[in-house]
């Protein structure tokens, strides 16, 4: 699409974004335009220029694969991501949860999958009113689920997409390759709903260590899907949706001919858990650069090889282990409780000193970005923007 996602950026950067309950004067918030040094800690940054290139080269490489890029909204959180994303020729978004698709939709994203297993009245009825202004499709892996989303869509006079989620391996939602199509002819014969094709995602592959490892376990997952396929178009049922993929797995399984999109989401930030699973080259995986950060202060030098940080467990998640120190020699971060991480070093380590400010990766993006209501955007050591983490926390 013209313009890109470094044009989307444009119409966000050099201004704050507010919503309800949001104080965007208040003293977190350092001013628009001022150095980045002076944002307080601990803060969530994004790199402008990284997150720019990083949404151009999984753009590009869906040109030149032949495939749609559906990013998924759960690692992001945030529409103006959203829309960089779609600038740069993304067919729209994934979401986890109703209210992260609300989220989206409420900002101006106008097509959405929720690939994920919606049950319960009030959550289908919340689904279903948001068909009223935008495309939604939602995965599907039990007939009662099917009969209750088309009930829910009826009622509100609308049409809402469905896809049969697929279990490829990972033995968590979905029916059996061999069970698929039993449900597409459940899905077909409802009225109020949309068969569209069909969902494959597999989280547990995306980190599997080693380029080769990993590509043969992709190779595996998209085989179960192509089974169930195969037996769609046999019977005629839609499969203009074959969705899935992710950040690990985008190239093998985005080249299969089988995939009609992806749902990759990390690769706009890369944590540190992505950047270690190795790439075709070697040990780094570097086909995207970092581009999310914490700025945390040096709040205690207790002793020379020993100072701490303002940034724990309330700022950096730990599921996939301690965030990675940069730019300091001879430090390692570590968790000293809510609000502290202690960061040790060897004999050799550069002094650190009270009030210094310091950049961490995160370990897993998704899970740290729900810590924060906001990112603080940044260009060349500038604070140009500072956009609301408004889908944080919306489980439901």
């Amino acid at each position: 699409m013209p313009g890109g996602a470094g044009a989307a950026a444009s119409r966000f950067a050099g201004r704050s974004m507010s919503w309800p309950g949001q104080d965007m004067e208040d003293a977190g918030v350092a001013a628009i335009g001022g150095p980045a040094s002076a944002i307080d800690t601990p803060a969530l940054l994004i790199d402008h220029e990284a997150l720019s290139r990083n949404i151009e080269r999984m753009a590009a490489f869906g040109r030149s694969a032949g495939v749609a890029i559906r990013p998924h909204a759960k690692t992001h959180k945030a529409p103006p991501v959203a829309h960089m994303q779609i600038a740069a020729g993304a067919i729209g978004q994934c979401a986890q949860k109703v209210g992260e698709a609300e989220v989206l939709v409420a900002g101006g994203v106008g097509d959405v999958l929720v690939a994920n297993e919606i049950v319960g009245a009030a959550k289908l009825h919340r689904l279903a009113a948001l068909a009223r202004r935008a495309r939604i499709t939602v995965a599907v892996d039990h007939p009662e689920a099917a009969a209750a989303l088309a009930e829910a869509a009826r009622h509100h006079g609308v049409t809402v997409g469905v896809v049969v989620d697929v279990d490829v391996g990972l033995g968590r939602c979905g029916v059996a390759p061999d069970a698929a199509l039993a449900l597409g002819r459940h899905v077909a014969a409802l009225d109020g709903v949309e068969l569209r094709g069909l969902q494959g995602y597999h989280g547990g592959i995306q980190h599997v260590q080693g380029y080769g490892q990993r590509a043969q376990a992709a190779r595996a997952a998209t085989a179960a899907l192509e089974t169930a396929v195969a037996q769609f178009r046999a019977a005629g049922l839609a499969t203009a949706m074959v969705t899935g993929a992710g950040t690990g797995t985008y190239e093998v399984q985005g080249r299969s001919g089988l995939f009609t999109e992806l749902q990759t989401g990390s690769y706009i930030f890369m944590d540190r858990q992505y950047c270690e699973i190795g790439g075709k080259g070697g040990e780094v995986y570097d086909d995207f650069e970092p581009a999310l950060f914490v700025l945390a202060t040096v709040m205690s030098v207790p002793a020379a090889d020993r100072v701490v940080l303002d940034a724990g467990y309330k700022a950096l998640s730990s599921d996939a282990g301690p965030a990675l120190l940069l730019g300091k020699r001879g430090w390692t971060y570590g968790y000293g409780g809510d609000e502290h991480g202690i960061v040790r070093g060897g004999g050799d380590a550069a002094p650190m000193a009270l009030g210094e400010k310091v950049r961490l990766q995160p370990s897993h993006c998704d899970t740290t970005i729900n810590l924060y209501d906001r990112y603080h955007v940044v260009s060349g050591g500038e604070l140009i923007a500072v956009w609301p983490v408004a889908a944080r926390g919306k489980s439901q």
